[in-house]
Parts: structure tokens; sequence; C-alpha cells
């Protein structure tokens, strides 16, 4: 949860993020670690809130080290040549199609939120769909892995 207080000078936004139930380990696949739900979730329950970092610049700009871990704020929200990078696990997510996550970025508040799309079981893989252009569960191909220059490995 969070609330804004204004005055008349200055804005004040205040930020209350509650740690999401989840953990970190290895899928025991080629993907490496992944991120895990800790308990069951319904559908469209927010699993996590995450602050995010932006970066305005072209993504050919960025380092090459964060390329695979940033989302497209261009078309999440709506903001020219930039970049977000999100805290927490957001950026820790896997990729699966159809995903059991979809996410949503709040622009006025550099954030995003990632909410469950199906029933979601406890030790159950949380997944994003990296090819989705915003946030979306599913996509008809592996434009992105194409992009990037590597194999995409699915969930069985």
């Amino acid at each position: 949860m969070y609330k804004a207080v204004s005055t008349h000078y200055i804005s004040v936004f205040t930020m209350y993020l509650s740690p999401p139930t989840t953990y970190i380990q290895d899928t025991g696949s080629e993907k490496g670690r992944g991120v895990f739900a800790a308990r069951n979730y319904a559908v469209d329950e927010v699993v996590e809130v995450c602050p995010v970092v932006i970066f305005h610049m072209s993504f050919s700009s960025l380092p090459n080290e964060i390329k695979t871990l940033v989302f497209n704020w261009a078309v999440l929200a709506q903001v020219p040549d930039s970049h977000a990078l999100a805290l927490g696990y957001g950026s820790m997510y896997n990729h699966d199609n159809p995903s059991n996550l979809r996410y949503e970025a709040n622009n006025q508040h550099n954030l995003m939120r990632f909410i469950s799309v199906r029933s979601i079981d406890k030790g159950e893989e949380l997944t994003i769909n990296y090819n989705a252009r915003g946030g979306g569960a599913e996509w008809g191909n592996d434009n992105w892995f194409e992009r990037m220059k590597i194999k995409p490995i699915f969930t069985i």
C-alpha cells in the first residue's frame, strides 16, 4: 500500500511495501535460479509491487549487463526512450509463454505491479512473458529472445 501527501509547495510520496511471499531457488533446469510462490495465490492477486530505476536512454546505450534485466518503460509507461530496472524480485522472474503473472507500470510513482493471471500453487515458479508487449501473459512469438540472441527455455 502507499499514500501520497501533498502541500501547497512540496509534494511528498510515501511508499509502504510489504515483502512478497516468494523466495528464490534453483529451478533445476537450464534457467538457473527463479522466483517461487511461498503460498497459494488466487487469480488477479498482486504478488509483488516493485519500485523501479528508470534509465532515460536508448536500449543500445544501456550496459550489456542489464539489457536482459530491464523492462521497456517506453511501452509500459509511455515515456519515450526509457527502460526500467525493477527492484525486489521484479527483474528476477523467468519467462514462460503463457506465464502465470502479468505486469503493469505505475509511471506516477515509478512502480511495477506483478499480478497473477491464474491460481498459483505454493512452490510453483512465478513467471512473466518477456515477449508480450505491455506486460501480458501470452504472446504469439519469441521476438524478445530473437532480439537478444538467446535460446528460450520453456517450462514443461
